[in-house]
C-alpha cells in the first residue's frame, strides 16, 4: 500500500510539472520567426504584450527588468488599442532573428495618427537603440517617406531578442505592428498609393464634374456636394497620412485638428445637400428646422473642443447624428413618392453600415475587425456613397428634364389649338370687317359732308381761340404788373411806416429768407476770403456759408454783421434794427419787449449795441435811402 501510494505522489508530482510546464508556455509570449519566405507578419493577441503607465513614470529601465516581466500582459484582440487618450503605454514583441535570410526587413506601425512612438531596438551587444516616431515630429524625420512609421531591422544574428515601444497618443489609436520584408513593402507600398489614387482621383473627379455643373446652373446643390466630397477626402487624407505627406509635412500640430475641422465640414455639407437635393424645406419642415438645429450645434461642439478641450475630437462617434438624421430624412422624402431619394437612401444605406462598423470595432467589438477590409470599410463605403449620391442627383436632373419636356409638349399642343383659334378668328373678323366695310362705304359720304362743316366750325373756332389768347398774353402782364405793385407798395410801407411784426414778416417770414438777404447784402461785390484774401470759394456745410477754395477757411452769413453770436431769432433781429432805425434810436427797451416777447434785459442790450453802431455811421446813415437800416447790417 505505501508502494501504491508512492507511486501515486510521484505520478501526482508528475502531472503537476506537466500541468505547470504547459501553463508556462501557453503564458509565454510567442516570438516571430524571421525568414525568406516571410512576406509580412502582423503581431497579434500573443504575439504583442501591453502594459499601461497611467502616470508615465516608468522608464525603460524599469519596463525591461524582471521585475516587469511578469506585469505585460498579451493582447485580449487582434489589434490592441490606446483607449485612454494622452495615457502611456508599453508594448513589446518579440522577433527570432535569422542571419541566414537573404531579405530585409522592417517593421511597420499601421496607423497614422499616433503622436509620439519611443521605439527600444536590441542590438547584438545587448544594448538598446532608441528612435523616437510619431505625428508630433516632422516628416522628413522619418527614415522612409511613406505615410506610416517604419523602423528598419538589423538581422545581424541568430537571436530572439525583444523590441519594446512606448506610445502615447491624444486619439484613439491601434497599435497595429507589422513585420514585413522590404521586397514586399516595396510591393505593397506601390499598390496602396495607386489605389489611394484611384480613390483621391475619384473624389476630384466627382468634385471638378459637380463644380462645373454649379458654374453652369447654380443649383446649390451642387457646390455642397463639392464641398463635401472635398471635406471627405480631407479627412481621409487625415486619417491615412497622406494629408501629412503632402499638404504640411513642416505643420505637424495640422495633424491634431485637421481630421475634426474636416469631420466637421463633412457633417455639415452633407446636411446642407440633403436639404437642397430632397426639398427639404417644402416637403418636410419640421425636419428642415431639425437639420438646421443640428447644423448649430455640430459648429459650437467644433469651436469648443477647437477653444477649452481638443481630447473632444476623439468622440468621432458623434457624426453618427447628423449621418442619422440626413439617412432618415432620405428614407422619409422617398416614403413620401420623391423617386431621386432612392439612389440618395441606397448611398447613405453603405455610409451607414460602414460607419456602423467602425463604430462598434471602436467600442470594442474586436470580433468585427477583419483586418484591412474592416480598416479601409469607410473609404469603400465612401466611394459608393459618392456613386449613389451623383446618380441621385443625375436622377433628379433627369426627373426635372421630363417634367421640362412635358410641359413643352403641352405648350406646343396648346400654341397649335391657339393657331387653329387665331385663324377661325381671323376668318370671322376678315367676313364682319367686309361687311362694315360695305356699311361704312356709305355712311362716309355723309361724314364727308359733315366733316366740311365741321372743318368751317373749327376755322371759326381757331380765330376765337387766337383772339382768346392775344387777351390772356394781356392779361398775364397786367396781372405780373399789379403783383409786382404790390410788392412794391408793401415794402415801401413797411420800410417807411410803423408796422407790427406780422407785417414785417411778410417781408423776412423766417431764417431762410433772412439769410438770402444777408448773403446778398455781404458778397454783392463778390467774395473775397477774410484770412488769405482769395476770390475763389466753394459753398460751405451750412446754409448760405462760403468756404474758401485756397485755405479753407468757412465763412458763415452772419459772420461780420450785426447778427453774428446773437440768441434773438435772427427775423426778429431784424424787426429790432428795423425799430431802433425807424425810430432814429428812439423806442425804449420796454416798447421793444413788448412788440417783440423778448426780456426787457436782452433787448437793451442788443439795443445799445444796434444803438452804437448809429452813432458810430450817423454821417452814412443821413444820406441812406429808406432802405438804409441795412447799412447798419455790416461790421
Amino acid at each position: 500500500m505505501v508502494d501504491i501510494a508512492l507511486k501515486f505522489k510521484h505520478f501526482g508530482l508528475f502531472f503537476v510539472f506537466i500541468g505547470l510546464f504547459v501553463s508556462t508556455n501557453t503564458l509565454a509570449q510567442v516570438p516571430v520567426e524571421i525568414k525568406d519566405d516571410l512576406k509580412q507578419q502582423i503581431f497579434s493577441f500573443k504575439q504583442i504584450e501591453l502594459l499601461k503607465d497611467p502616470q508615465g513614470n516608468l522608464t525603460f529601465n524599469q519596463i525591461s527588468s524582471k521585475a516587469f516581466d511578469t506585469k505585460f500582459i498579451p493582447s485580449k484582440s487582434s489589434t490592441p488599442q490606446t483607449r485612454e487618450l494622452n495615457t502611456t503605454y508599453w508594448f513589446r514583441i518579440r522577433i527570432k532573428h535569422n542571419e541566414r535570410a537573404k531579405k530585409h526587413f522592417i517593421l511597420e506601425f499601421f496607423d497614422q495618427t499616433i503622436d509620439h512612438i519611443t521605439a527600444y531596438l536590441p542590438q547584438t551587444n545587448g544594448t538598446y537603440k532608441i528612435k523616437e516616431l510619431g505625428d508630433n515630429y516632422k516628416f522628413q524625420q522619418r527614415e522612409l517617406n511613406h505615410k506610416n512609421f517604419e523602423l528598419h531591422i538589423d538581422n545581424d544574428n541568430s537571436l530572439t531578442q525583444t523590441y519594446y515601444f512606448k506610445i502615447k497618443s491624444s486619439q484613439i489609436s491601434d497599435a497595429i505592428i507589422v513585420l514585413r520584408s522590404v521586397d514586399w513593402f516595396i510591393s505593397y507600398a506601390l499598390d496602396e498609393y495607386f489605389f489611394f489614387g484611384i480613390f483621391y482621383g475619384m473624389i476630384l473627379v466627382f468634385s471638378f464634374y459637380n463644380l462645373i455643373m454649379f458654374i453652369a446652373i447654380r443649383q446649390k446643390q451642387y457646390l455642397y456636394y463639392v464641398l463635401y466630397n472635398l471635406s471627405v477626402g480631407l479627412f481621409e487624407m487625415s486619417s491615412d497620412g497622406i494629408a501629412y505627406q503632402y499638404l504640411w509635412p513642416s505643420a505637424p500640430g495640422w495633424n491634431q485638428i485637421a481630421y475634426a475641422f474636416a469631420l466637421c465640414t463633412t457633417s455639415i455639407f452633407a446636411l446642407l445637400f440633403t436639404r437642397e437635393l430632397l426639398f427639404v424645406r417644402a416637403k418636410a419642415p419640421k425636419l428642415n428646422r431639425l437639420i438646421n438645429w443640428i447644423i448649430a450645434l455640430r459648429i459650437i461642439f467644433f469651436f469648443y473642443s477647437l477653444c477649452f478641450n481638443q481630447n473632444l475630437f476623439s468622440y468621432k462617434f458623434i457624426e453618427f447624428i447628423p449621418l442619422s438624421v440626413a439617412f432618415f430624412t432620405g428614407i422619409y422624402i422617398y416614403k413620401k413618392g420623391y423617386l431621386p431619394a432612392r439612389f440618395f437612401v441606397v448611398g447613405y444605406s453603405f455610409l451607414f453600415l460602414g460607419f456602423t462598423l467602425k463604430l462598434l470595432i471602436m467600442l470594442g467589438f474586436a470580433w468585427l475587425n477583419f483586418g484591412v477590409i474592416s480598416y479601409y470599410s469607410l473609404s469603400f463605403c465612401f466611394i459608393l456613397e459618392m456613386v449613389f449620391l451623383s446618380f441621385a442627383i443625375g436622377d433628379k436632373v433627369s426627373i426635372l428634364k421630363r417634367k421640362k419636356d412635358k410641359a413643352q409638349r403641352q405648350m406646343i399642343r396648346q400654341m397649335a389649338v391657339n393657331a387653329k383659334l387665331k385663324d377661325d378668328l381671323n376668318q370671322e373678323l376678315e367676313r364682319k370687317v367686309e361687311q362694315r366695310t360695305k356699311e361704312v362705304f356709305h355712311k362716309s359720304l355723309i361724314i364727308e359732308a359733315k366733316n366740311h362743316e365741321l372743318l368751317q366750325a373749327n376755322d371759326l373756332l381757331k380765330q376765337q381761340a387766337e383772339e382768346i389768347t392775344r387777351m390772356n398774353v394781356l392779361l398775364e402782364q397786367d396781372n405780373q404788373e399789379l403783383q409786382t405793385n404790390v410788392e412794391k407798395v408793401t415794402r415801401d410801407r413797411v420800410m417807411s411806416a410803423d408796422v407790427d411784426f406780422e407785417e414785417f414778416s411778410k417781408i423776412y417770414p423766417d431764417r431762410e429768407s433772412c439769410n438770402l438777404f444777408l448773403a446778398e447784402l455781404k458778397w454783392k461785390n463778390g467774395y473775397t476770403c477774410k484770412k488769405c484774401k482769395n476770390t475763389h470759394y466753394y459753398p460751405g456745410h451750412i446754409p448760405y456759408s462760403r468756404r474758401c477754395s485756397k485755405c479753407g477757411y468757412e465763412e458763415s452769413v452772419t459772420t461780420y454783421t450785426i447778427f453774428h453770436n446773437t440768441r434773438i431769432p435772427i427775423n426778429k433781429a431784424f424787426y429790432m434794427v428795423f425799430l431802433i432805425f425807424s425810430s432814429k434810436g428812439k423806442i425804449s427797451s420796454h416798447k421793444l419787449s413788448e412788440l417783440l416777447g423778448i426780456r426787457q434785459s436782452t433787448c437793451w442790450t442788443y439795443g445799445s449795441r444796434i444803438k452804437t453802431v448809429m452813432e458810430e455811421r450817423k454821417s452814412k446813415l443821413k444820406k441812406a435811402n429808406k432802405n438804409g437800416w441795412s447799412e447798419l447790417v455790416l461790421d
